[in-house]
């Protein structure tokens, strides 16, 4: 299958398959998985830093392995949860990034293409979220409501 704005294959490779049952030479217990998971995430840190965080720093290779829950789900549980899904978060950053480079460079057609790429990809994007009800139902996307959810 390929990619959707081009026509390149999409990254292939095998996957960490995911044991059943929690590794025994991890240090942590699952509260203490979790309590470190809402430390880190109480820091601002994203969903995926914090799972970076555990692995690298805590030795914990998979929180699901050991809590028997995703970490999403973990810290919503929690009452810690972001207004904005993590994957939407971060093409709204580069939205941003790439206005602030067109107001300099307003030329520049290679990455004015990009930011439509992108946007269009957003609009997909918060239609799926509004439908599943992760987002509401009057949420729209505008360039001037991302940088301002950005910052």
């Amino acid at each position: 299958m390929s990619r959707i704005h081009s026509s390149r294959k999409g990254r292939a490779g095998s996957h960490r398959p995911y044991p059943a049952t929690s590794p025994s030479w991890i240090p942590l217990s699952k509260e203490e998985v979790v309590e470190q998971a809402l430390q880190l995430s109480k820091t601002g840190l994203t969903v995926a830093q914090v799972g970076q965080r555990l692995r690298d720093s805590y030795g914990v290779p998979s929180t699901r392995a050991v809590t028997g829950v995703r970490l999403t789900a973990t810290l919503r549980a929690n009452g810690v949860q972001s207004e904005l899904p993590e994957d939407l978060q971060a093409l709204l950053k580069r939205v941003v990034h790439l206005q602030r480079h067109l107001q300099a460079h307003p030329k520049d057609l290679a990455n004015r293409r990009g930011l439509n790429l992108i946007e269009s990809r957003i609009r997909r994007l918060a239609h799926y979220y509004r439908q599943t009800k992760v987002l509401p139902d009057t949420w729209r996307y505008s360039a001037v409501g991302a940088a301002l959810q950005v910052e």
